[in-house]
């Protein structure tokens, strides 16, 4: 059997039996017309072309009229799931303080959305909403234009719950890749990765108010515990010291010996941590105080050894074993005199 394209009119010709005659065929020349299966003999129709499919779908969400967000940033984010999970794309056709409108990338398609910010309000509200596609899945790019950072960050936050490490940003393209439909590059791997820590334990910004909280808390369950902040002019954070109160009480029955050092801080505050330690009768390490400071300098070294030695006093015999740093050495001489 042979399928022909016969100028819009699609027909099979039907070969002749072994008694010469058509099979179910008379007076036809041997052409049976007969209709074809869609997409047979014809150019398929793809999004974008200015062609419509015959199928139509809905986006899948649970988008209404009146349908209110807290701000036009909510909003957006869930116009970014909504067309992730539903695998198509939109562009944004006018955005302001007031007014936020898109629509289907196909220009032929009734898919659309508007959003307006009510009155002396800051919530946004769905005025308008066309939820049913009218163009085709064919053609979609796999570089998804509403795969941000962030909607994958949200997307696959779960998996970095409980201090776990979670996905790497590569293994992040690959389950966008497979999950999402969406082809990621490893930078946005990397940021979305960033995104889904800070949902789960909050920013660095977030953090620094809950410190003096934090310090508060580990006197009450650690009572004998030595804790403190310093800010600068601004209020903003500066120095922090921290000894446990076993760390304190243990000290009594370790070497006179104290070992001093700081090491980078390679988070988004950066900064240097500070660490005090000691020696047991074993010759194992024992920590007795941490701090966090901007860098080590003449200030921020004066500053911690002042806390330590009203952490745990100066007695006799005491020796510091340092790197030799100029500031280390101003500072032992200014605080401990008497030590070595």
């Amino acid at each position: 059997m042979e399928i022909l394209d016969g100028g819009g009119l699609d027909m099979v010709e039907v070969a002749e039996g072994p008694s010469g005659m058509n099979s179910g065929v008379a007076d036809m020349g041997s052409i049976l017309c007969l209709p074809l299966p869609e997409g047979v003999g014809s150019s398929p129709r793809t999004a974008g072309s200015g062609q419509t499919s015959d199928d139509s779908f809905h986006d899948g969400s649970n988008l209404e009229i009146n349908q209110m967000f807290e701000t036009k940033e909510e909003l957006q984010t869930k116009l970014h799931e909504v067309a992730v999970h539903g695998n198509f794309e939109y562009k944004v056709v006018k955005s302001n303080k007031w007014l936020y409108v898109v629509k289907c990338i196909n220009e032929s398609c009734k898919w659309r959305v508007r959003g307006s910010k009510l009155p002396n309000s800051g919530y946004f509200i769905i005025r308008k909403y066309e939820g049913t596609h009218s163009c085709s899945l064919v053609g979609c790019s796999m570089s998804h234009r509403q795969a941000t950072y962030k909607v994958i960050g949200q997307k696959f936050k779960s998996q970095y719950a409980g201090g776990s490490e979670g996905p790497t940003p590569r293994g992040l393209v690959n389950l966008s890749r497979e999950n999402l439909k969406a082809g990621v590059s490893y930078w946005k791997g990397w940021k979305a990765r960033q995104y889904a820590y800070s949902l789960i334990r909050g920013s660095p910004e977030e953090s620094f108010p809950l410190l003096p909280s934090y310090c508060h808390m580990l006197n009450l369950k650690n009572p004998g515990t030595f804790t403190r902040i310093e800010v600068d002019e601004n209020k903003k954070f500066k120095f922090c010291f921290m000894a446990l109160s076993v760390s304190i009480r243990g000290f009594a029955c370790m070497r006179r010996m104290i070992g001093l050092d700081g090491t980078f801080l390679k988070s988004t505050c950066k900064g240097t941590l500070l660490v005090a330690t000691c020696q047991d009768g074993n010759y194992n390490c024992y920590p007795i105080a941490w701090g966090v400071i901007d860098s080590e300098r003449d200030e921020s070294w004066t500053w911690f050894l002042t806390q330590l030695k009203v952490a745990i006093g100066e007695p006799d015999g005491l020796v510091f074993i340092s790197d030799r740093h100029p500031s280390i050495q101003k500072g032992v001489a200014t605080i401990f005199p008497r030590a070595t």
